[in-house]
């Protein structure tokens, strides 16, 4: 098998900075939110909801225009930039408002750098390796956001559970995320589009097969059943997890995340991604079901160590997919349409679990995680044959 190019290994390194950056104020977010700011958790999910969708419908018109410039890593480091000096904001904010206008400039940064990413990794690897370069970036990704909080749970310890303390400690390693892109991504030099053949989103919709919208329609029907990871935290505080704690949660889900990730996505370069991408949407109703019925924090982590391997065993393989589904001159565009339809459906999802939550309590939050990801599941396989994936 061919080695995995060195822009791959750096994009993973920046994403992994980054995600220790995030995830030390994330995995303490919802409790800052509900214990401090006195929110709701119909709050949490709007915002939750609303700042993901951005980041990910914000893809569609990075993708679109990395596209037209055949160029990426200028908006790369642009968006992590604005990911970086964003996260002062968070240590500063004194009211529910401050925190949305945090995450949504945080999100924005993200929206701005993700396509042009994803499709990096695609310009900068041989098809052959595709899967398991998209797994390395995402198991490299995901020890970040498993380290993050990890440091998160120490400073708290040592600042007698100081969160703006740690919202300022974590601006330190998007610094490193930024080093790390200028000075280890490379990318191809640019394709020559005329300006007649310039891309645009109406040219995108057009160009992209039936296969490609079939990846569309799977990825956003579970994204419903895979709302944000706020509420496994939100989970295991209401069945009685000290809020020191509650960060461990989010570290077994991406321990096992990253765990699986890069060997799933070079199982799938070898035997074909369709089988392992049932696999994991079955684990994720597992997953939702554990948490639905959680009575003791034991069960809340195994759920969350099912989530995480759920995750592994996805996410790689939808960026593959797109990335096998689309014209090498549109992968930006690609990646963005496709953002564009889960971000949407990311919204739903949030906004779905956060009124349950509030109105029915927890338990109907991952029912209704059931039900999506098990229609989602049977969907899959009753399609399946019309995608063309290995």
């Amino acid at each position: 098998m061919k080695a995995i190019p060195r822009t791959v290994w750096a994009l993973g390194l920046v994403s992994m900075f980054m995600d220790i950056s995030s995830e030390m104020i994330h995995s303490l977010l919802p409790i800052f939110l509900i214990s401090v700011l006195n929110a709701s958790t119909v709050s949490v999910g709007l915002i939750e909801g609303i700042a993901e969708a951005l980041a990910l419908i914000t893809k569609t018109f990075s993708g679109v225009w990395s596209d037209r410039m055949g160029r990426r890593k200028a908006l790369v480091f642009a968006g992590y930039a604005i990911g970086t000096f964003t996260k002062p904001l968070f240590a500063v904010a004194q009211s529910i408002g401050m925190v949305f206008t945090a995450r949504f400039l945080d999100r924005m940064g993200k929206g701005i750098r993700g396509a042009p990413r994803d499709a990096l990794v695609a310009d900068a690897t041989p098809a052959e390796i595709r899967g398991a370069a998209y797994g390395l970036r995402q198991s490299l990704d995901t020890v970040g956001a498993c380290c993050g909080p990890l440091l998160a749970t120490l400073f708290m310890g040592l600042t007698n559970g100081n969160y703006r303390l740690v919202f300022w400690v974590a601006v330190v390693p998007g610094l490193f995320a930024l080093i790390t892109i200028f000075f280890g991504v490379a990318e191809p030099a640019p394709q020559k589009n005329g300006s007649a053949q310039r891309p645009s989103i109406f040219r995108g919709i057009g160009q992209m097969g039936s296969a490609f919208w079939m990846v569309i329609l799977i990825g956003s029907t579970f994204s419903l059943a895979r709302f944000s990871e706020a509420f496994l935290l939100l989970r295991a505080q209401s069945v009685g997890l000290p809020p020191a704690a509650i960060p461990i949660i989010l570290v077994l889900m991406n321990a096992f995340y990253a765990l699986s990730a890069y060997p799933i996505g070079k199982r799938s370069d070898q035997m074909g991604r369709s089988g392992l991408l049932a696999a994991g949407l079955g684990i994720l109703m597992i997953s939702n079901l554990i948490l639905a019925m959680a009575l003791k924090p034991w069960h809340v982590a195994m759920g969350a160590v099912l989530w995480g391997i759920h995750m592994g065993l996805t996410q790689g393989l939808l960026a593959a997919m797109v990335a096998d589904n689309a014209p090498p001159s549109l992968r930006g565009t690609a990646f963005g349409l496709f953002s564009f339809a889960s971000g949407l459906a990311i919204l739903g999802a949030n906004v779905i679990a956060g009124s349950l939550w509030q109105w029915y309590g927890p338990d109907m939050a991952f029912w209704a995680g059931v039900i999506f990801s098990t229609a989602t599941l049977l969907g899959y396989l009753a399609l399946k044959s019309q995608l063309r994936i290995k």
